[in-house]
């Protein structure tokens, strides 16, 4: 949930007990909590207003007549005012710096603990200075469609500063309880891959995102054109450095189904929709070196699955993550789909 934290959302709170945190969670927070900060910073905080009252040298937001009064300010050519003006300053970002400093203390890779205090000394260079809020004044901070982009670094931060993670029996821990919509867990779980591959492999040089992809027509009738259905990736990703573009489809359900005899099968209408993903836009945009792979991953539903095929130069593999493992097996289990037929780590290489 935290790496698909644009789908974060809840419905009122829950008393839940709590799991015991593995040993290498301040590392996983940490990394998510840093490349959030970071991907912030290069577009700068987001801002509020704060209170002020000074004596200028002319009017700005309301006179305060009788501190001008008592202090004679106007002998002097100044008038009390008390006006808002916008700063960085504000409460969401002294909570965000304060988890960048926490956590820093708490890794153990060099590599984060460097990234989380380069954020908070950034932060406070941009004039980020007060101190850590409370939960409760936490709780009045309102995250508004404008700011969206604070949303992912919110949620790491709070992750970051409790370090919890519920479990789904009753406890006495107050937590958030999630949606449990049907279609909003296959978005879900869709969103998690490409958030989790964007904070893992961005800094390493790739390029992760979903990509809206065209059909190369060479001829087409007046109306063709328009009833062509689209097609969009789930997650794509690119690294120029190696020149692998790796499709990644993602289905929440049972990667095999029945065939005519009973027999497992993968099923057929997500073969064509990846094959149709792959050599529609081969070769597009990129050299004949380009090494083209699609994988089609669902959640393991009774039996782990990883196998490959070569279709006219390009692998297909069809694999499942088992999303019941501890955090670090997920990880690990992401990871291995991106490795080169080296047997490299793709963050390490790069």
């Amino acid at each position: 949930m935290f790496y698909a934290s644009d789908l974060w959302r809840h419905r009122g709170d829950v008393g839940a007990a709590v799991e015991d945190a593995p040993d290498d969670l301040p590392d996983l927070v940490a990394e998510l909590l840093a490349y959030a900060v970071e991907k912030r910073l290069r577009r700068l905080l987001s801002r509020g207003y704060r209170r002020r009252t000074a004596a200028l040298p002319r009017v700005r937001g309301r006179i305060d007549m009788l501190e001008t009064e008592r202090r004679q300010l106007l002998s002097r050519g100044l008038v009390a005012c008390r006006f808002e003006e916008m700063v960085v300053d504000t409460l969401r970002n002294w909570f965000i710096r304060a988890a960048c400093e926490r956590i820093a203390g708490l890794v153990t890779t060099s590599s984060l603990r460097l990234r989380c205090r380069r954020a908070a000394h950034a932060m406070r260079a941009m004039g980020v200075s007060g101190q850590a809020p409370t939960k409760r004044q936490m709780s009045t901070d309102t995250i508004g469609r404008h700011e969206a982009d604070d949303r992912q670094m919110v949620s790491a931060a709070m992750l970051a500063l409790d370090l919890t993670i519920p479990m789904e029996s009753v406890g006495v821990e107050h937590l958030p309880l999630a949606e449990r919509e049907e279609a909003w867990v296959r978005r879900l779980f869709e969103h998690a891959v490409r958030g989790f591959y964007q904070v893992t492999l961005e800094p390493a040089g790739w390029n992760v995102g979903s990509r809206k992809l065209g059909w190369q027509i060479e001829e087409a009738s007046p109306r063709a054109r328009s009833i062509l259905p689209g097609m969009q990736t789930d997650v794509t990703l690119e690294h120029a450095g190696d020149q692998r573009k790796i499709v990644v489809d993602t289905k929440f359900t049972g990667i095999l189904g029945q065939g005519q005899f009973g027999q497992d099968t993968l099923r057929s209408g997500y073969l064509y929709q990846m094959y149709a993903y792959v050599f529609s836009q081969l070769g597009l945009g990129h050299s004949g070196a380009w090494t083209e792979e699609a994988i089609l991953l669902h959640p393991a539903i009774g039996e782990r699955v990883d196998e490959s095929v070569v279709i006219q130069g390009c692998r297909f593999r069809f694999v499942t993550v088992d999303l019941a493992g501890a955090s670090s097996d997920i990880r690990g289990q992401l990871l291995h789909l991106v490795e080169p037929l080296d047997g490299s780590s793709p963050i390490e290489r790069c």
